[in-house]
């Protein structure tokens, strides 16, 4: 859970249990959203959450988020019974910030309003951490599982922000103008921290004005993907030599059937090594002389504000030179980091049971909706009992990486005192901006559950323990005010 600072927790009369024995070891724990208490019922949670804000800023406490959870205490012992725990309002403060007193102090206040309506037995546990935008990669053109440069990928920059990066969130077409003319536009959507200095007001391009321009590619990204290339180049052509050696040791033996074979099998995988080294050789040169920062993309900008849902979102037009012929619409790469087998048990944990998710062809899955807020608050239940809702999550440096829904909304707070509502993600325990799920209800297709923008960690570069999001029909809510023909899920140019 990114390893966050504990200050304070109101039942810190409950004692924790001791290790013992020769190789004792603290218990493993994971953290899960809230189903099915009485903070589900009805609009309860937003209403005392936006409460419980109030109270720790009226006093000057320098808070950073409000999180809904429960901990699931893995068994020591394969077989054994771990144990759900109480439900956990889990507050982020600044760090340095707020001693055990000032947090117990306010805990006071916030148990008792948590009694005024009825809901005891919660517990308050107060963290640092710090709020932060996301940023990071990818952008390059699908290609075939069996294609070297199939993992090596960019990211997004906007010339006119230095060194800000980030990732697409998905693509759309306009459909018609706003002079109320067919338009074959496409356009690109990520965070509007990424394609804006100024994100405090709206920005849309008018014509005739000079256009800003979106990179195929960040700095920084550009050169790790070189770095990247480079370094599984030298992998391929050391892989090659070795199993040349190795053909070479075989054929100066006597030439068995066995022997034969073993010939056969290591010369397949030498063509292959060979004309990966080939491959991702040429590819090396082309992005080092094509995708440079001369291929410049224009870019057109709306950006949406005012809600206590949070709205980082801007558009880009699509070159169509550059991105027609690779488009396949709104497609999230499931990579290699995880096997079908793993993946599938990670979206449904449930040992045993059927399951509507199937691994698509090229690891490509195709988005085909939009989540409500209503349909994340029907939990599964996994093995263990525990009730839980999955969803992916595809963004910058992390590429895929699965979570848990937090059951209820957070609420986080900017170093403006703006408080805004989000969707809360947590690390699954398994491991594990665009954020998607195969939606159980929806015969295993998938849909966007929100956009993600940002992360809380403890700071410095630890990882994060929650990432949060815009939830998918607000975003969509705020492109079809700007764009009202906007078509999400075409699956071609």
């Amino acid at each position: 859970m990114g390893n966050a600072h504990s200050v304070y927790r109101s039942d810190f009369t409950t004692p924790f249990t001791k290790p013992t024995g020769r190789f004792a070891s603290l218990p493993i724990k994971s953290v899960h959203g809230v189903f099915d208490t009485p903070l589900n019922k009805g609009k309860v949670w937003v209403t005392v959450g936006l409460q419980i804000v109030n109270i720790i800023k009226a006093r000057k406490i320098s808070l950073t988020s409000v999180n809904p959870a429960r901990f699931f205490t893995h068994p020591a012992e394969e077989g054994g019974e771990g144990s759900l725990g109480p439900v956990v309002i889990w507050i982020g403060v600044k760090p340095g910030t707020t001693s055990p007193k000032m947090a117990h102090d306010a805990s006071q206040e916030i148990l008792a309003l948590l009694k005024s309506k009825g809901i005891e037995g919660v517990v308050l546990e107060w963290k640092e951490s710090l709020l932060q935008r996301l940023a990071g990669p990818p952008l390059l053109p699908a290609v075939d599982s069996s294609d070297a440069t199939r993992n090596r990928s960019t990211a997004a920059q906007d010339l006119d922000k230095g060194d800000s990066q980030g990732t697409l969130t998905l693509w759309f077409h306009e459909n018609l103008g706003k002079d109320g003319k067919p338009s074959d536009r496409v356009f690109g959507v990520t965070n509007c921290h990424v394609l804006r200095k100024d994100t405090t007001i709206d920005y849309e391009h008018r014509g005739g004005a000079a256009m800003s321009y979106v990179r195929v590619c960040g700095n920084r990204r550009f050169d790790h993907g070189l770095s990247e290339t480079t370094d599984e180049i030298a992998n391929r052509a050391m892989a090659a030599e070795i199993l040349a050696r190795e053909i070479a040791n075989l054929r100066a033996k006597e030439q068995t059937t066995d022997t034969v074979r073993a010939i056969e099998i290591k010369q397949w995988s030498l063509d292959r090594e060979t004309e990966a080294d080939t491959k991702l050789s040429a590819f090396h040169a082309s992005a080092r002389l094509n995708w440079s920062q001369k291929n410049l993309h224009p870019i057109t900008v709306d950006i949406e504000g005012g809600t206590r849902f949070t709205s980082d979102w801007g558009v880009f037009a699509a070159a169509e030179g550059k991105v027609k012929d690779a488009f396949e619409g709104n497609v999230v790469y499931l990579g290699t980091k995880y096997t079908p087998q793993q993946l599938n048990k990670m979206f449904y944990p449930i040992g045993g049971g059927q399951t509507t998710f199937k691994f698509p062809e090229e690891g490509k899955f195709r988005i085909e909706g939009w989540s409500t807020l209503d349909e994340l608050t029907v939990p599964d239940i996994n093995s263990e009992h525990q009730r839980f809702v999955m969803v992916g999550k595809d963004g910058n440096t992390t590429d895929l990486t699965v979570g848990r829904y937090a059951g209820l909304v957070s609420f986080t707070e900017n170093d403006a005192g703006v408080t805004s509502i989000e969707i809360g993600i947590y690390n699954a325990g398994c491991k594990t901006v665009e954020v998607f799920s195969d939606n159980g209800a929806q015969n295993g297709k998938g849909y966007i559950v929100g956009q993600l923008h940002s992360g809380e960690n403890k700071g410095g570069s630890s990882s994060n323990h929650v990432t949060y999001c815009t939830p998918g029909e607000k975003l969509q809510a705020n492109i079809k005010a700007k764009f009202p023909h906007a078509d999400f899920f075409r699956t071609a140019w």
